[in-house]
């Protein structure tokens, strides 16, 4: 079996002193969608992290294409080929749409129109309103917004932490939507999802983290099906 694209591999580390994560394992393959599932407090957003370089690790490391990362900045990491979705705080809101896609190719010296083109493509509502303040754009559409200025970057590999946060099923559903077209590019995504199931369900591998350490890894489908996974963690 090839290795995985993305690896942290037996991370261990915290932000203080204290370690969050113990000897935490993630991967994702190339083209792929890896989702990171767990209660609240289980590590999932600061394992994340780590696979972007956001906080130290004292054990373990990171392989990008079988090189390894583990000292490399976030920045160091984005001209990788690495793009990382915050939660929050994740779009210019005083800019317009189209420049904060434009922010997103920062990096590069090529034409940016063709990335720009597909960007509005993929989410179709962007383009209507991309002369208009992202401020002033609903939660589903900042969204989209933020992850559309990621692409702009040209990643081989996506970074979303909690992309549904807040919107409405049917907006997750459309954004899960999205995602898997992302994916089917040759994109690697990597996504920590508070919807458990829904994201399970799009998922080629899962991993349920508790207390910053793996509890269960598998498919996406064989965790749904799993009963202790089912009713440990998706309310039956």
């Amino acid at each position: 079996m090839a290795d995985p694209f993305l690896i942290g591999e037996a991370m261990t580390g915290g932000y203080g002193p204290v370690d969050i994560l113990h000897s935490c394992t993630i991967a994702v393959n190339k083209g792929e969608i890896a989702v990171i599932v767990g209660p609240n407090g289980a590590g999932k957003s600061t394992a994340m992290k780590a696979v972007f370089g956001m906080l130290n690790l004292r054990g373990g490391r990171v392989l990008l294409e079988g090189e390894d990362i583990t000292r490399l900045s976030p920045q160091a990491r984005v001209a990788k080929g690495m793009a990382f979705v915050p939660q929050t705080s994740n779009i210019f809101t005083s800019m317009t749409v189209e420049e904060n896609l434009e922010m997103g190719a920062f990096l590069r010296r090529d034409d940016i129109r063709n990335t720009m083109d597909q960007i509005y493509t993929l989410f179709p509502i962007l383009k209507a309103k991309r002369y208009q303040a992202a401020g002033e754009l609903s939660g589903g559409q900042r969204q989209q917004v933020a992850v559309g200025r990621a692409l702009m970057t040209q990643p081989k590999v996506l970074m979303l932490d909690e992309p549904t946060a807040g919107v409405s099923p049917i907006v997750m559903d459309e954004l899960f939507d999205r995602i898997i077209e992302v994916a089917r590019t040759g994109i690697s995504i990597l996504m920590v999802e508070q919807n458990a199931r829904q994201a399970l369900d799009i998922a080629h591998s899962g991993y349920v983290l508790v207390q910053g350490a793996n509890r269960f890894t598998d498919t996406g489908q064989a965790l749904l099906a799993d009963p202790e996974v089912r009713r440990s963690f998706l309310g039956g």
